[in-house]
């Protein structure tokens, strides 16, 4: 199992509103420490930045973490801007980079890109077999000639294209969490990133099954697919330290739980109607009460809880079956921290 690492190091605050911004003047300088401590790659998601700049100014200080989107949202951006984006990284990293695609949820879509809603699966599908073609234009002088439902590309003249890379097989990976998405990454995918809500029995059960239909579908042999994790983590160095991360998670979990496209993990576990009852906290705008209907059973279930002497022995036994990869951090505040997090990393790549 490999291990990457978001930026900063370590999930410094799971709470739902205190995820601190990335300072991007020292994007650099960190992702050099995590290449130091012996991290296996890099993540940057989109959330208070775009997810691209952290991963440009990262490839300029490392030479050998991979860098990841986790994840890139897809709708918002035009086929040929993400390919664009995606083909720039992969020449400045030297062929690292990896492009994880997500979609979002409809409101998101709708209400905080202004993009118009279409049903996601087909629309994921068309939009990666774009990207693709476009990317054959530029590297094989392939004649452009997408037509689809959604989009449609038939012009690239000299002056916008940028011509062949050294590397340019690019891997994509699509987050997902029902069966539909599983299965597009099984049928045209290099990996599939579960959403942090998934359990190991969600994961083992549901989803990879349906991967591995995808592939049947498509005829493809899946025996180098990534399947990369990024497990929700309440973890301290004593018991009593614990309690205030173990706060920040079950209100992760319960900001998950209310939104609908992920019910489908806790109906699997029997808990559909407090999922239920948290959406409906949460469109009276009761957020401080939805924390406490998550169960021990519950946090313990979905997350990985426990002090740091424990973790790398409890991601091992609930992800080490299927998983290749883990993003994966810890709280870093000095040196001390800092050993910890490299003698953790080194346990699960063990």
């Amino acid at each position: 199992m490999k291990v990457d690492s978001a930026l900063p190091l370590g999930k410094v605050d799971p709470g739902l509103r205190s995820v601190p911004k990335l300072d991007l003047a020292t994007v650099g300088e960190a992702a050099r420490q995590l290449e130091v401590l012996g991290f296996d790659g890099m993540v940057s998601g989109e959330t208070k930045t775009d997810p691209f700049i952290p991963l440009a100014l990262a490839a300029t200080t490392t030479t050998r973490l991979s860098l990841t989107t986790a994840v890139a949202i897809a709708f918002p951006r035009s086929p040929m801007v993400m390919a664009l984006s995606a083909w720039d990284l992969q020449t400045l990293s030297k062929g690292r980079f990896t492009l994880g695609l997500g979609t979002q949820v409809k409101g998101h879509n709708e209400r905080r890109y202004s993009v118009p809603w279409a049903p996601p699966m087909p629309r994921l599908r068309e939009y990666i077999r774009a990207v693709r073609a476009i990317w054959d234009c530029w590297q094989n002088a392939t004649p452009l000639d997408v037509r689809g439902t959604y989009y449609n590309f038939s012009l690239m003249v000299p002056l916008f294209n940028p011509g062949p890379i050294d590397h340019p097989d690019i891997p994509i990976h699509i987050a997902a969490v029902n069966t539909g998405m599983c299965h597009l990454a099984g049928e045209t995918c290099g990996g599939l990133r579960p959403h942090p809500i998934t359990t190991q029995r969600y994961i083992e059960d549901v989803m990879l099954p349906a991967v591995r239909e995808g592939a049947r579908k498509a005829g493809r042999e899946i025996k180098a697919f990534d399947v990369v994790v990024s497990p929700l983590i309440a973890a301290a160095a004593t018991t009593a330290e614990l309690e205030g991360r173990i706060k920040d998670v079950r209100a992760r979990i319960a900001f998950y739980g209310s939104t609908r496209t992920y019910h489908p993990v806790f109906e699997l576990h029997g808990w559909g109607a407090m999922a239920q009852k948290l959406h409906e906290l949460s469109v009276a705008q009761r957020w401080d009460e939805m924390p406490g209907h998550i169960t021990d059973e519950i946090l313990e279930t979905i997350a990985i809880v426990g002090t740091f002497d424990t973790l790398a022995d409890k991601i091992k036994r609930r992800y080490g079956g299927f998983s290749t990869r883990i993003e994966f951090g810890l709280p870093v505040r000095g040196a001390d921290d800092y050993e910890t997090l490299r003698r953790v990393v080194q346990e699960i790549q063990r």
